[in-house]
């Protein structure tokens, strides 16, 4: 009975080390990458192929497909890749989780653990100890990650090797398709419940290196932890945005359709695997036999969707529509972001963008004295700023860099001056368009012309522009004011009228003004996040109709 719960204790802390190890390498990697990993992503990624070098290459980095997966969502939301190349992420971050198979394989198994293992701790923490040097402090965790790593497979292996003289495994009767079923599903369950095949993918080598379980039942179990994966995604992707889970949907497909062929063709790989072995005049290893039928698979499974990339992306793009069209939810932000600030960036650009562009043509129709908004449009957009706020909140709680902190502050100024102006636009619509009355033709053509430059302001595809027709905008305000004021003065409007009269026209200008600004910072964003969606208009350059506007009911 001791014996029993010495090696449970000894399974779950080699078990507890390896997570950590994981969780260390991935953090402290994407903390180090910071924005060049936008920036790397966004320029490596431009065709399927270079984006399976690039998932490949992450996933090897940070030993976590889950990861890479979950990063790629943030980069479809924020607009950097598109499906397709997002697609080609997904594949080599599936070539990717070999990598550790090898790593146990290699070092694991063939050098002194413990002398590897304890330097690269001993100079992690040292680099953490850096004062103002926050990419290496992070790097230096990501070195510590990578030490417990070996060290949690040199646990491992002591235990399952110590659970081999102490149990007779010979007397497990299941044998054949039974056993791979079973085995399959124990793969399936212990990355379900980790949540990181790579500590499936390494315990199970570790176990079949230490002649606790078989080859067989071990590939069984190295397919269930590549179709347990996808666990990660498709929790992430629970209330998430539409492309959340597309991205999960597309992790599925193609994870389920490797697994199939894996099993199907798996009494032949291993022969194959071991023909090439005694021709290469290797001994029987089965450490380097798994590491390298779970690479074999995987390729194979990437060859053989790579042709269909297309159709795969147009298929997921038709998928989860209904969750884009819900204008009071959000159609870039994404929880699965929160960790990636840098990412979040992005994705806060871009709701924001789509945010301003349905303001402005609220307050075009405001500024027509067109239908009342205010209950539909304008009390959808609200409780979405506030999501944008509450979303940019959650992300200052992490560590971020100075460049990502001065962005989500201009963000947050973006955000204020779009929801000052919809809380302008509501009160302009619930009360000023309810209260307009018709004053003499001179007050009714300035009027016009204050409308249709109100217009132009807005259409204005350049800060100079804008600048330029602020000037002008704000001069007809002034004129528009003088003779309002003078009206009532010679007894030809009501004191009260003039002050509705005048706080609609200071609406007017403020809705305008606010626009100006936000677009302003946005542009800014824009340029300085490198993002090209189509998605993205860094103007509205709607022609302004002018007899139109001439045509537009007068407010006084």
């Amino acid at each position: 009975m001791g014996d029993i719960i010495a090696s449970l204790g000894s399974l779950l802390g080699g078990l507890g080390l390896f997570l950590l190890a994981i969780k260390m390498m991935t953090d402290g990697l994407q903390r180090s990458a910071g924005s060049s990993l936008r920036k790397v992503l966004s320029n490596s990624t431009d065709t399927p192929f270079k984006g399976i070098v690039s998932g490949f290459t992450m996933t090897a980095l940070v030993q976590s497909s889950s990861a890479v997966t979950v990063a790629s969502i943030g980069f479809v939301n924020a607009g950097l890749l598109t499906m397709r190349q997002t697609l080609g992420i997904i594949y080599g971050a599936n070539i990717g989780t070999t990598i550790t198979g090898w790593l146990v394989a290699f070092i694991g198994f063939k050098l002194d653990v413990q002398a590897f293992a304890l330097p690269l701790i001993g100079i992690g923490m040292a680099l953490q100890l850096i004062k103002n040097a926050r990419r290496l402090a992070a790097f230096g965790i990501a070195l510590v990650g990578f030490g417990l790593f070996f060290l949690g497979i040199d646990v491992l292996k002591d235990t399952f090797e110590g659970l081999v003289t102490t149990f007779d495994i010979t007397q497990i009767s299941v044998n054949g398709v039974e056993a791979i079923v079973i085995f399959l599903f124990v793969g399936i369950a212990m990355t379900v419940l980790t949540q990181s095949s790579s500590a499936a993918i390494a315990l199970t080598i570790t176990a079949a290196a230490s002649s606790l379980i078989d080859i067989n039942t071990a590939a069984a179990m190295v397919i269930g932890a590549n179709v347990g994966t996808t666990s990660t995604a498709l929790l992430a992707s629970i209330g998430a945005t539409a492309n959340a889970k597309r991205v999960a949907l597309a992790q599925v497909l193609f994870n389920l359709g490797t697994a199939i062929v894996a099993l199907l063709l798996m009494p032949l790989m291993l022969i194959i695997i071991d023909a090439l072995s005694n021709h290469l005049a290797m001994a029987a290893d089965p450490a380097i036999t798994l590491a390298l039928f779970h690479t074999i698979f995987n390729v194979l499974g990437v060859m053989l969707i790579f042709p269909l990339n297309k159709v795969m992306a147009t298929f997921l793009e038709k998928r989860f529509i209904s969750r884009d069209q819900a204008s009071s939810l959000p159609k870039f932000l994404d929880k699965t972001l929160v960790a990636t600030p840098v990412l979040a960036v992005n994705a806060v650009v871009m709701e924001l963008d789509s945010i301003e562009q349905r303001v402005r043509i609220l307050v075009k129709q405001l500024i027509q004295l067109q239908y009342p908004v205010s209950n539909d449009e304008a009390k959808q957009v609200k409780p979405l700023l506030l999501l944008v706020s509450q979303f940019i909140g959650s992300l200052e709680r992490n560590e971020t860099s100075a460049e990502t902190t001065n962005q989500l502050a201009t963000l947050l100024r973006i955000n204020q001056y779009l929801f000052s102006g919809i809380k302008c636009a509501i009160v302009f619509d619930e009360k000023h368009m309810q209260s307009l009355i018709l004053a003499n033709e001179t007050v009714h053509s300035e009027f016009a012309l204050f409308q249709q430059d109100l217009l132009q302001t807005l259409a204005a595809e350049t800060n100079y522009d804008r600048a330029e027709a602020q000037v002008f905008v704000q001069r007809r305000h002034d004129i528009m004011k003088v003779m309002i004021l003078k009206e009532a003065a010679e007894g030809r409007l009501n004191f009260e009228v003039m002050l509705v009269n005048l706080d609609a026209l200071a609406d007017l200008l403020e809705m305008t003004l606010l626009l100006l600004k936000a677009r302003k910072y946005l542009q800014q964003l824009i340029i300085d996040t490198h993002l090209s969606n189509p998605e993205i208009n860094t103007a509205d350059s709607e022609p302004i109709d002018s007899d139109e506007v001439n045509n537009t009911p007068a407010l006084l």
